[in-house]
């Protein structure tokens, strides 16, 4: 049975539903703004978190309260389907309040239905370069994801390979706008070589850049890019690992479908975060117990999203306790 097939006939009543604004400065003069979606019926509550960026549409989504034709009897396949106009944030938002209505109105969890365990989670931590030093001091056994800058001179990445256990360097050369990086075969070389054993994400393919990675190829892996099966298969080589952010994928068909044809394939995985402020991250730790645990998951604690280290956070592996239905 597919991970798919073993959800996908749940029943869902849904009653009444809810649009809950969030907001965190989560930097300085940085304001981050997330809308939970809580869906009701039968004496339960489903929530789920939309991730957009951008204030103005999350501002646009919650004006949209009691106005979503989503009340109605359905199974998870059934409204999934009614979703698919959504944009893919949105869609995540309100299909995972669906899956956790829908679970807990059957009175059960996505590791019973899915017939898995789940594992302590292994997780990194993705950070500014600046604030390695202070998270080492205290976090000694602590693993890092950076973006990689193109002012890492030889003397800066002397220092982060000094004991700084980075297991991904993200070039962010398929984001766009303000959150992209240009190519920079210089750059990748001087990455590459510094950190041998690290992922090396996201990198702008051009003639130059391809050059300079040729002898790292196995190493390359993708995020921005991957948004269900297809996209693997459009990559210019078969990778050995990837990027999984599930908000991503939009519907939880797609992202089931994805789990299961990447373990078909042999393509290992590692989770992704999307500064989730509510249910969202407690939902992707889930999702990385229980299909890739022993990952460089960047799915730490949300404390950890500060922007400055603390002492008494928890550390890695982080353990995960499921509630009933799709939330940890």
């Amino acid at each position: 049975m597919s991970s798919w097939d073993a959800v996908r006939e749940l029943p869902l009543e849904i009653e009444s539903y809810m649009l809950e604004p969030l907001e965190r400065e989560v930097a300085r003069d940085f304001v981050l703004r997330r809308t939970v979606v809580v869906l009701r019926g039968r004496g339960e509550e489903g929530r789920g978190e939309e991730v957009d960026y951008d204030p103005q549409a999350q501002r646009r989504f919650q004006e949209q309260g009691g106005k979503l034709p989503l009340a109605g009897d359905h199974t998870l396949e059934s409204f999934s389907l009614l979703q698919a106009g959504q944009i893919e944030y949105r869609r995540w938002g309100i299909e995972s309040a669906a899956l956790d209505l829908a679970l807990r109105q059957a009175g059960t969890t996505l590791a019973e239905r899915l017939g898995r365990e789940p594992q302590p989670v292994r997780f990194v931590v993705s950070t500014r370069v600046a604030n390695v030093p202070r998270w080492r001091e205290l976090y000694p056994e602590l693993r890092f994801k950076l973006d990689a800058d193109a002012d890492w001179n030889d003397e800066l990445l002397a220092s982060l390979v000094a004991g700084s256990r980075v297991e991904t360097v993200d070039f962010k050369g398929i984001y766009r706008a303000e959150f992209g990086s240009p190519p920079d075969a210089a750059l990748y070389r001087r990455v590459a070589q510094a950190f041998p054993e690290a992922w090396l994400e996201d990198p702008a393919l051009t003639p130059e850049t391809s050059a300079a990675l040729s002898a790292h190829a196995d190493r390359i892996t993708w995020d921005a890019a991957i948004h269900e099966w297809s996209d693997v298969e459009a990559l210019p080589t078969r990778p050995r690992c990837l990027n999984c952010k599930p908000s991503r994928f939009g519907s939880v068909k797609r992202l089931l479908d994805f789990y299961d044809r990447c373990a078909e394939e042999g393509i290992a995985l590692y989770g992704g975060g999307q500064y989730e402020l509510g249910p969202g991250r407690g939902q992707i730790q889930l999702l990385a117990s229980l299909f890739h645990p022993d990952a460089p998951n960047d799915v730490a604690p949300a404390v950890y999203n500060t922007s400055e280290p603390k002492p008494g956070l928890p550390e890695s592996p982080l353990t995960i306790e499921p509630e009933a239905g799709f939330r940890a």
